[in-house]
């Protein structure tokens, strides 16, 4: 049987300002199970809940945050085995996405999926990414 363990962000977190927006939703920002973490889709949301106007700053904003969870679970980007990227505006964004995410993720590449949507939780918003991580051996 597998063993399951839900992230639970210090509530001082200066990246997402506690766990407000997980409660309020009722999901959790990360989970580990079998060696493997999952972490929930994040955009480019302000710990303020403001949304950036500038799609490199919303961009890098929702890398900012997959950073922060990765963080608090002692890994960083060279963990990460997947990523997918949601996108409302695939062909006007891409160019941006790709040099923010180059500053964040190098060589060994993960697997990586984008897929252009019709819409995002706000309509501000233009883009989500998730992604899945392979936990460390102690």
């Amino acid at each position: 049987m597998s063993h399951i363990e839900r992230l639970r962000l210090p509530e001082d977190d200066a990246t997402f300002g506690g766990n407000r927006i997980f409660d309020l939703f009722q999901y959790s920002p990360a989970v580990t199970a079998n060696g493997l973490v999952f972490i929930a889709g994040q955009i480019g949301l302000r710990a303020d809940g403001t949304i950036p106007e500038s799609p490199t700053e919303q961009i890098d904003a929702a890398f900012k945050r997959i950073a922060a969870v990765l963080t608090q679970l002692g890994l960083d980007f060279t963990d990460v085995v997947e990523l997918v990227s949601y996108h409302t505006d695939l062909t006007s964004h891409l160019p941006d996405f790709r040099a923010v995410k180059a500053q964040y993720i190098r060589s060994d590449f993960p697997a990586w999926t984008i897929l252009g949507i019709a819409a995002l939780a706000r309509p501000e918003l233009i883009v989500e990414i998730k992604v899945v991580a392979a936990t460390r051996k102690a």
